[in-house]
């Protein structure tokens, strides 16, 4: 694209990537800093940070029927987020045409993540290759103008990479963002993700980040995804801070019905 040419389309994407992050970021931002209050549970709890339903929950056993009261022996309450990392978060994107607007949605959400102290954002995108762009998450311009669309897709490839840069597993949160038309082995694919889910991580398979809802997709390997614990579906963008605040809280996902591949 000539210099002249990228300038002006750089300056109609960043307004679109402007309005897409007033929309989105300040939700986001606030889903998970929510969740991650709420992940980091204490015992000893001060009144206000009682979490009270979960503290009824774990005193039923207490339950006093001739006063119809429960006697709280333990409580469990809201942790306050420290300044420091408490999540790790890796989006890893397939490239090929379809998830051309996932790959917008991505970009924008991986930059609002990466603002948030409380997380440690990783943004991978791929086809038959692997790219880490988390260096460019400052700027989620350049990652577009730095992804190239198509070509063929290598699923176990991309999650090897992202298994190889994991080193809290039980903070981690993986989301691929794929139409799972795997063109690499897809028995080993499955056993990377089902050694991910057994090390503690959570791992989140969207069909697409977008709008129009899912595209064409692999359903059998959907339902091997599920068979493992980890459902595929498809996600809207306002749908995608709940969804990632879930995952957080090691909560089930909020799955939409018509959107879920058993």
């Amino acid at each position: 694209m000539p210099e002249t040419t990228r300038e002006t389309a750089r300056a109609v994407v960043r307004k679109v990537v402007a309005d897409l992050e007033k929309r989105l970021a300040t939700r986001t931002r606030a889903t998970l800093t929510g969740a991650l209050d709420r992940s980091a549970r204490v015992s000893r709890p001060r009144h206000r940070d009682i979490d009270w339903d979960r503290t009824i929950r774990a005193n039923l056993k207490n339950y006093l029927p001739e006063y119809r009261t429960v006697v709280p022996e333990r409580l469990v309450g809201y942790g306050r987020a420290s300044q420091s990392v408490k999540k790790d978060i890796v989006l890893c994107i397939d490239q090929s045409g379809s998830m051309a607007a996932s790959v917008v949605y991505a970009s924008v959400f991986g930059a609002v993540l990466a603002s948030m102290r409380s997380v440690d954002t990783r943004l991978v995108v791929f086809d038959t290759a692997v790219v880490d762009l988390t260096d460019q998450l400052d700027d989620p311009v350049d990652v577009l103008f730095g992804t190239r669309l198509g070509g063929g897709t290598d699923i176990n490839r991309a999650l090897a990479y992202c298994q190889s840069r994991i080193t809290r597993p039980a903070d981690t949160v993986v989301v691929l963002i794929s139409d799972l038309y795997e063109g690499g082995i897809r028995d080993e694919m499955l056993k990377r993700v089902a050694a991910m889910k057994a090390s503690g991580v959570q791992f989140v398979a969207l069909l697409a980040l977008s709008d129009e809802g899912a595209p064409a997709y692999d359903r059998e390997h959907a339902a091997a995804l599920a068979a493992l614990g980890a459902p595929a579906f498809a996600c809207t963008p306002d749908l995608f801070p709940e969804v990632m605040a879930a995952a957080i809280e090691k909560r089930p996902l909020p799955i939409p019905d018509m959107a879920t591949h058993q």
